[in-house]
């Protein structure tokens, strides 16, 4: 027969957390390899149409101060230049950058998913460099003019043009290229109306500056990336959020018809079970005692006790698994009140001793007497300690011991605590113990009876009652638990009511 290993029960559970973060990234790394295969540019066709829409944006921003620094230029050149010559080259200047802003504006009103990014960016490359040859103009309306300041105020306002043409676009590289060009080049022709050493020098300057302006737009266009790669990153981590939640609603219904689909299975199963179940353990009674005269085989009166036995095994695993489903599904109602727990701890010992005695076990007790009551519901007290007994009887070995205590907590409360002299429990083995179902290795090994929900019922039924449960264990030292209930629990004794005396009225004598 093959062997079922734990890859494959892995893999029957679904992915782990961290295989299933590693086929996201994956995914989202395809996604953004097959999305810049189809940029022009190299980068996602999300970041390409931002790129361009925030340059848009930043055009149409900057229209109304261009129009006043087109305006502050024109009237300032008049000192040098005629003012008809002024006003033509004011009007191109004021027309190209009306374009430009019509075009940007044209550009945010149409659809995303319609639109051509390669043409658009050329429409944009075009525009700047057609702006920029339109403010370089400046040089040839001043050029024959000999004053040497007229040359100053052209280089200073070449200089603030390329400053604002590569801020502007800076989103768009190749814009800045193209709008930098004819700015730079007509600050060299400068050199063409003055070889002065002054001349070159402050020549010289104003380019550095223009190509120090077109470092820093690299860098604003570098920064803008970024920031639409974190703003990417973050959209996506919300979807993905907002999925998981989806998922987890959606996983959380199903669990919860599930929930009822058992619940509804467990109610009418236990009917359906223990209708049998209760004819078969009274004829099987009947058998074992022989009621209706002796068997005429030995045998038979051995499997009508071997009928008795399994059936009542069978009626206790039935009633566990309904105590345990109703405490899961919180339908599990105490019904409370004042109680001796060391009264309780003493008769269900008494209960386990013949169990023990068939292993030559002892029990030892240490049980403070005057413990006031407990307000808790008695069947379930008593079912925890019967269920952590048992487990201690069954896994002493013969011959071994059993600790009962029964005392306050260091709180206020009280606690029972139970440990036995057998084998242990490994630490890895505790959280599969503690589960529903789970048996550890000595229980397998030894094949004692159990299944395994024992510890799981007591822990429900502990944080019912608000307490603690606490199971110690290491192999070859024995195991303890220890179950304590909150100090809100004891009854504390209160002192008796004085009866009133009825005062008589005194008559006048």
């Amino acid at each position: 027969m093959s062997e079922v290993t734990a890859e494959m029960v892995q893999r029957g559970r679904g992915p782990t957390a961290e295989e299933a973060a590693r086929r996201r990234k994956v995914a989202r790394d395809v996604r953004s390899a097959r999305e810049r295969l189809t940029s022009s540019i190299g980068l996602e066709r999300a970041f390409d149409y931002e790129l361009l829409r925030v340059y848009a944006q930043y055009r149409i921003g900057a229209f109304l101060p261009l129009m006043v620094l087109v305006g502050c230029i024109a009237a300032a050149s008049v000192f040098w230049a005629p003012v008809v010559l002024s006003g033509v080259w004011c009007a191109g200047v004021l027309a190209v950058i009306a374009g430009n802003t019509a075009v940007s504006r044209a550009f945010l009103r149409q659809d995303p998913d319609a639109l051509s990014l390669p043409a658009s960016r050329r429409r944009v490359i075009v525009g700047e460099a057609v702006q920029s040859v339109a403010w370089a103009l400046l040089v040839l309306m001043l050029f024959q003019v000999e004053a040497a300041n007229a040359r100053t105020f052209v280089m200073f306002v070449l200089v603030i043009v390329a400053a604002v043409t590569t801020m502007l676009a800076a989103t768009v590289p190749l814009a800045a290229y193209a709008g930098l060009l004819p700015l730079s080049a007509a600050t060299a022709a400068l050199l063409l109306v003055s070889r002065e050493a002054e001349a070159v020098l402050l020549v010289g300057m104003a380019v550095c500056a223009q190509l120090f302006f077109l470092f820093l737009s690299n860098h604003l266009h570098a920064s803008t990336v970024s920031a639409l790669q974190s703003r990417a990153e973050k959209d996506a981590i919300f979807g993905e959020l907002e999925q998981a939640k989806a998922n987890s609603d959606e996983a959380r219904r199903r669990a919860e018809e599930a929930n009822l689909a058992k619940s509804r299975f467990l109610a009418t199963m236990s009917h359906e079970l223990r209708t049998p179940l209760n004819a078969i353990l009274g004829f099987s009674e009947v058998m074992k005692n022989e009621v209706f005269g002796p068997h005429s085989s030995a045998s038979y009166r051995e499997y009508s006790n071997d009928i008795h036995d399994s059936g009542l095994h069978l009626l206790n695993l039935i009633n566990e698994i309904l105590d345990l489903s109703r405490i899961e599904a919180g339908r599990y109602e105490l019904n409370e009140e004042a109680l001796q727990l060391a009264y309780v701890v003493d008769e269900s010992r008494h209960m386990m001793t013949l169990r023990a005695r068939a292993k030559n076990q002892t029990f030892r007790e240490l049980i403070d007497p005057t413990l006031p009551r407990l307000w808790a519901d008695e069947r379930a007290v008593r079912q925890i300690v019967l269920n952590v007994l048992s487990n201690a009887v069954k896994f002493t070995p013969p011959g071994g011991e059993i600790t009962i205590k029964v005392g306050w907590t260091s709180s206020g409360g009280q606690y029972v605590s139970i440990k036995d002299t057998g084998p242990g429990i490994p630490e890895e083995e505790i959280p599969t113990v503690m589960s529903s179902f789970g048996r550890g290795s000595l229980a397998i090994k030894t094949a004692e009876q159990g299944s395994g929900l024992g510890l799981p019922i007591v822990k429900g039924l502990v944080d019912l009652h608000g307490g603690g449960f606490q199971l110690k264990s290491r192999p070859r030292e024995g195991t303890e638990v220890i179950v304590t209930f909150p100090a809100t629990r004891v009854m504390d004794t209160l002192p008796a009511l004085e009866e009133e005396v009825p005062v008589r009225p005194v008559r006048a004598a």
